[in-house]
């Protein structure tokens, strides 16, 4: 309880900071210096629709719409709690939202220092299984299903068996490639290509979030839990 008295405290300072921004700021949209229209952005009506990839990096997932005008980052652990509360608790349902309507796109960093933190491997062979089910183009309703069943952070949950019988709840995700790449940790070089890639990002700990290349600062984190004040920091951050 004192946890969410906490967020609601922090999403409270974080919509009055807001108001003030947004009152002042200026509007990134508009008609291109070029004069055209810009290209529309595509809309979906469900996750299982959303388009997602692969960035050149090799290490960003990216899930969204192509022409999208914002970008946010989002840098997870799958044992993290806390990236839990955001995916489980408004924030994250705000975000698919803004990335179903074709608002936004997500990326995701997927970061596995809680496993040399804690002991085991459950993130490692949770993001290996989160890039199989990229393959199958089912990594963003695998991505809710994980971390709405995210065993306890101390508990190495995330075992093959675990990860085989959440993807058993993603229609089409289960097959002899799909279970073979997880069982087998088929992805382990992109595993440790993505720690990397967080390890030298600047970001200190999960969950962060960068919009556009901006980050989240501390006087507005606290917005990103609560899905009525999540578009409000991205809009903020979004902003020239």
């Amino acid at each position: 309880m004192g946890k969410q008295h906490g967020r609601r405290a922090a999403a409270a300072v974080a919509t009055a900071f807001l108001a003030g921004v947004l009152a002042t700021g200026c509007g990134k949209g508009g008609t291109p210096a070029g004069g055209g229209e810009p290209e529309a952005a595509a809309a979906y009506t469900s996750v299982s629709e959303i388009d997602e990839r692969l960035a050149p990096d090799g290490t960003t997932v990216r899930v969204g719409s192509p022409h999208a005008k914002t970008v946010v980052h989002l840098y997870e652990d799958l044992r993290c709690p806390v990236c839990a509360e955001f995916e489980t608790e408004g924030g994250g349902e705000g975000l698919r939202e803004l990335v179903l309507a074709g608002e936004v796109r997500a990326d995701y960093t997927l970061a596995s220092f809680l496993d040399d933190r804690l002991g085991g491997e459950g993130s490692k062979k949770a993001a290996n299984a989160l890039r199989a089910a990229l393959d199958a183009g089912k990594f963003a309703e695998y991505h809710e299903v994980l971390f709405a069943h995210q065993p306890e952070e101390e508990v190495d949950g995330y075992t093959d068996a675990f990860l085989l019988d959440m993807a058993s709840k993603v229609p089409g995700l289960r097959g002899a490639e799909f279970d073979a790449a997880v069982k087998g940790m088929k992805h382990r070089d992109f595993v440790t290509s993505s720690e990397k890639a967080f390890d030298t990002s600047g970001v200190s700990g999960t969950p962060t979030m960068k919009v556009d290349g901006r980050t989240v600062d501390a006087a507005l984190a606290g917005g990103i839990f609560d899905k009525e004040t999540l578009p409000l920091v991205i809009g903020a951050l979004a902003r020239s």
